[in-house]
């Protein structure tokens, strides 16, 4: 089996590192050779943060290179913009279709991008984009987002639905699990 590549992206404190725990476990257990590494912006100031995944037979570099990703979760639309050029030409984008305005938009030095899926969409990008906010409050807590987002990007790989559940059990606190366990339904059957 060739290396897979999965990049993780979003904003400090969205959860980014709990879904890439929650991965990386899951592949771990399907018998895979996986390396994670985290790669922190300005996180606590609610800088981008980046999470790459790489499994397969035999992995021998975290790093993921421009043009290497199959897939990239996106925890808000302007981050899947910024890291587009990652992705493979036959790679697929799932994203969150929330706006988090970074600071140059907050402090009026700019403007946030206008209709960014519409637009990645015209470049002959696979992208699916839900409102994974809305999910997330829908299971009970906003802080569920990287839940529905693993949820969706369960669809994409042919791993039982109960062996994500294994691995939810595994990396969420037992308080949390049915909030996280309906947060992945949501996402999964969007």
């Amino acid at each position: 089996m060739s290396t897979k590549n999965i990049m993780i992206v979003g904003v400090g404190g969205q959860g980014s590192l709990l879904a890439s725990k929650l991965l990386g476990h899951l592949l771990l257990t399907e018998g895979y050779d996986v390396k994670v590494s985290e790669v922190h912006g300005m996180s606590q100031r609610g800088g981008s943060v980046v999470t790459y995944v790489r499994f397969g037979e035999k992995v021998y570099s975290p790093i993921i290179d421009k043009g290497e990703a199959d897939f990239i979760v996106s925890f808000e639309q302007l981050e899947a913009a910024r890291y587009v050029e990652y992705l493979r030409p036959d790679g697929r984008i799932v994203t969150n279709t929330q706006k988090i305005d970074p600071m140059p938009v907050i402090t009026g030095a700019a403007e946030y991008p206008a209709e960014l899926v519409e637009k990645m969409q015209k470049l002959d990008i696979a992208v699916d984009a839900m409102d994974c906010l809305s999910l997330a409050e829908e299971a009970g807590s906003s802080k569920a987002v990287n839940i529905v987002l693993m949820g969706r990007l369960s669809k994409y790989f042919d791993i039982p639905v109960e062996k994500w559940d294994k691995a939810l059990e595994a990396c969420v606190p037992a308080k949390f699990l049915e909030l996280n366990r309906k947060a992945f339904a949501l996402g999964r059957n969007f």
